[in-house]
C-alpha cells in the first residue's frame, strides 16, 4: 500500500524530516574531516537545533527560497499542534524548526532527491556562513 504524502500529518512529515536532516549533517561534519565524537556532537547540534532550523526556514521564506508548494508544507508543520513543546525553545521556534523538517520529510518521502540536496545542502551552507 502506497503512502499519499501530500495527505500525511504534518508532524509525520517533520519525524522523517528531522531524521533526514540530522543524518545528511553527520554525513557532512564526517566529509569534512570532524572526527572527534564530542566535537562532531557539539557541532551537528549547532546545525540541527530547534533555533537553527528556525533560522534556516526563516531566511529561506525572506529570499523566496521555497516554492509555494514547499510554503504550503512548511506552514502546515508549523501550524500542527504538537504535545509538547522543548524547555530550551520558545513555541514560535519550535513551530517554525518544525516546519523546517516538514519540508524535508515532504521531499523525503516523495522521492525529490534533487530538490532535497538542494534544500540540504542550502541548509548546511547557511549554518556555516552565519
Amino acid at each position: 500500500m502506497a503512502i499519499d504524502v501530500k495527505q500525511m500529518k504534518s508532524l509525520a512529515l517533520a519525524y522523517m524530516g528531522d531524521a533526514v536532516y540530522e543524518l545528511y549533517v553527520r554525513n557532512h561534519l564526517v566529509q569534512i574531516g570532524e572526527v572527534k565524537p564530542n566535537e562532531l556532537h557539539q557541532r551537528a547540534i549547532s546545525f540541527v537545533a530547534g533555533k537553527a532550523q528556525a533560522e534556516i526556514v526563516r531566511h529561506w521564506i525572506s529570499t523566496k527560497f521555497l516554492t509555494e508548494e514547499e510554503e504550503a508544507v512548511f506552514r502546515r508543520g508549523r501550524n500542527a499542534k504538537s504535545a509538547s513543546i522543548p524547555k530550551n525553545l520558545d513555541v514560535q521556534t519550535y513551530r517554525h524548526s518544525t516546519g523546517f523538517e516538514a519540508v524535508i520529510g515532504y521531499h523525503y518521502l516523495l522521492g525529490n532527491e534533487e530538490r532535497l540536496q538542494e534544500l540540504l545542502a542550502e541548509a548546511v551552507a547557511y549554518v556555516e556562513q552565519r
